[in-house]
Order: structure tokens, then C-alpha cells, then sequence
């Protein structure tokens, strides 16, 4: 695992400790972030919520008990990796339905 520059305090086994749920939804929180910093005109906050979104997402891949996720969290990962360099606030809101819906709990606490 890579030095976390956002999450300095946060370390692999206190996140792998939070339900899986709750990690989707972090990483969720971070999109909503850089989705109202679009809307707002403010890229640069956008970029950090983004970078954020990035250490969380490969902290939870890392997770063995997201196994039966890993694919598709490396699959948001790249879409991602796309919604970061396109500053496309309609991606970045879709990606973040996708997430979402990757479980059942984090979807029904958004709905």
C-alpha cells in the first residue's frame, strides 16, 4: 500500500473494520464533494475530492472481504480515472449511482 496523502490517519485495518457499506459510502461522500464543487465552479476542490475518492477506493479493493466486489471496484476505479481527467460532472455523477448500486445497504441509505 502506497502513503496515504489525505487519509494520513487512517490506516488499512481500521478501514477494512467499517462494514462495506459504509466504505461505498465514504467514497460516495467524496464524488458528492467533487460533484458540487463542479456545480459550483470550483475544479480545483473537485480534483481533491476526486484524489480522495482515489485513496479510499484502493484501500476498500485491498479489502478481503470485498472479494466479490474487486472487479467491479476496479472497473469504478478506471471509470474514475476518466471522470478525473475529463472534469465531466455528468460521469462523475453517474459513476457515483454506480457505486451505489454495487450494494444493497448503500443503496437503500441513498434512496
Amino acid at each position: 500500500m502506497y502513503q496515504l496523502i489525505y487519509h494520513k490517519n487512517l490506516t488499512p485495518e481500521k478501514w477494512n473494520a467499517y462494514p462495506g457499506s459504509r466504505q461505498l459510502l465514504m467514497i460516495a461522500n467524496e464524488l458528492s464533494r467533487a460533484q458540487h464543487a463542479l456545480e459550483n465552479g470550483e475544479p480545483e476542490y473537485a480534483v481533491h475530492a476526486w484524489e480522495r475518492a482515489f485513496e479510499l477506493t484502493d484501500l476498500t479493493v485491498e479489502d478481503l472481504k470485498n472479494t466479490r466486489l474487486r472487479r467491479e471496484l476496479l472497473r469504478f476505479r478506471e471509470m474514475l480515472g476518466e471522470t478525473f481527467l475529463s472534469h465531466d460532472a455528468t460521469m462523475n455523477k453517474a459513476l457515483m449511482n454506480c457505486l451505489i448500486s454495487l450494494d444493497p445497504v448503500s443503496y437503500q441509505a441513498m434512496v
